[in-house]
């Protein structure tokens, strides 16, 4: 909760500050990257910070903490600090590094309001800074403490046992563990972070979801080929399809991320589109491993059935259920009209849930296209689900927060 003396401050500069917070985060980091460029080594994705979409997370992000604390102080958004520590986690961020984001952070603010920041306005925005920053410390406390790990040791070597071409553009590997030491099991949903050295010989992060449950030797993700030319948010996945085989060996982090499966005996409904299917595939997963008699009903859109990613893999699972079920939307390709998808309810073009047989009091989760998500997520509110009972997961920075709107 901001002080007495800061609260007025930041409810008079939160409206300038807001204008401008997207000129603000982009100065951030450009001299945070010229004064620390080791931080573009292992711990910032720097095709976000090409893309600005980095930018536009933190400007959102910031300016939403301060909008809670100014409008809704008893109710601050716990669900995006959630989400933020999750991802910090799973970088290995280490608690002394906030004092350089504040010192770089402040210097922008400073930098584009000029003399409108007062020593006043500087002590208040430095308090708003603190509280987020020591809210996401204490989360980000708690998540290494729940694996055993620190930020030093969350980083394991794993090789590959398997490289599967699911599409001309999705691969899976199955990696295997190379030494004894226990696995830390993922929850359904979690994704892990990958670091490589890419040919310049920076180190890059990636996250990529778990599509399996786990056994205890092995661990598997999918990986969607960014064709991009060479450009650095496609770095990543154009040198895992060319240049990882099986025998090699990689980096990945323990597994972390906050839009999990619950477990209940209620009703799921599973929505993706495109290689947003990984989540859900890792969930469905879970389910048929622990042989879950709830009712699941998956829920798919896609280009093609050629572009249909590990879909061989959900129906078998949709198999080992006692009730599950899929419905499937294609745009294009030869199952396009109906039953050659497989699934016994394959329909052409997006999707749409208006009129479709939802289970009643079930919970939801979706991933894929913000766009998808949000036109999903629109169309279920609109049936009457609660907004509580549906969860998102956001691929890259989450430029929606649909939580918090």
């Amino acid at each position: 909760m901001l002080s007495d003396t800061s609260l007025p401050v930041i409810k008079a500069t939160l409206p300038v500050v807001g204008e401008n917070i997207q000129e603000i985060a982009s100065r951030f980091y450009a001299h945070m990257f010229e004064g620390h460029p080791e931080l573009l080594d292992g711990l910032f994705n720097r095709g976000n910070q090409a893309d600005g979409r980095q930018q536009q997370a933190l400007a959102g992000s910031i300016a939403a903490f301060a909008g809670f604390l100014v409008n809704d102080p008893t109710h601050l958004p716990d669900h995006l600090l959630s989400r933020i520590a999750h991802k910090h986690a799973s970088l290995g961020l280490h608690p002394d590094q906030y004092q350089v984001v504040h010192d770089n952070l402040m210097w922008a603010i400073v930098d584009v309001l000029g003399g409108a920041v007062t020593a006043q306005v500087a002590a208040a925005w430095d308090e708003v800074y603190w509280l987020m920053a020591n809210m996401l410390i204490n989360k980000e406390r708690g998540l290494y403490s729940a694996v055993r790990l620190s930020p030093e040791t969350i980083w394991r070597t794993w090789r590959v046992a398997r490289k599967i071409q699911e599409t001309e553009d999705v691969i899976t590997l199955v990696v295997e563990r190379t030494d004894e030491r226990d696995v830390k099991p993922s929850l359904p949903g979690q994704y892990v972070t990958v670091k490589m050295q890419m040919p310049d010989g920076v180190h890059q992060p990636r996250q990529y979801s778990l599509t399996k449950a786990d056994d205890g030797l092995h661990r598997q993700f999918a990986v969607k080929r960014v064709r991009t030319g060479g450009a650095p948010d496609g770095e990543m996945s154009n040198l895992i399809h060319d240049s990882v085989d099986v025998g090699d060996e990689v980096v990945l982090s323990a597994p972390f991320g906050d839009v999990v499966l619950e477990y209940s005996d209620r009703p799921v409904v599973l929505a993706s589109a495109g290689i947003g299917i990984t989540p859900m595939a890792g969930m469905l997963s879970h389910l048929a491993k622990a042989g879950a008699r709830r009712k699941v009903l998956f829920l798919h859109a896609n280009d093609s059935a050629e572009s249909f990613a590990l879909r061989q893999q959900v129906s078998e699972d949709l198999e080992k259920l006692a009730d599950g079920s899929m419905v499937t939307w294609l745009l294009s390709g030869p199952d396009a009209e109906g039953a050659a998808d497989g699934s016994p309810d394959a329909r052409t073009g997006f999707m749409d849930v208006r009129d479709l047989e939802l289970p009643d009091d079930a919970e939801y989760y979706l991933c894929g296209p913000v766009v998808f998500m949000q036109s999903v997520r629109t169309a279920l509110i609109a049936r009457g689900v609660p907004p509580k009972d549906i969860q998102y997961e956001v691929f890259g920075p989450d430029l929606w927060l649909a939580d918090y709107q």
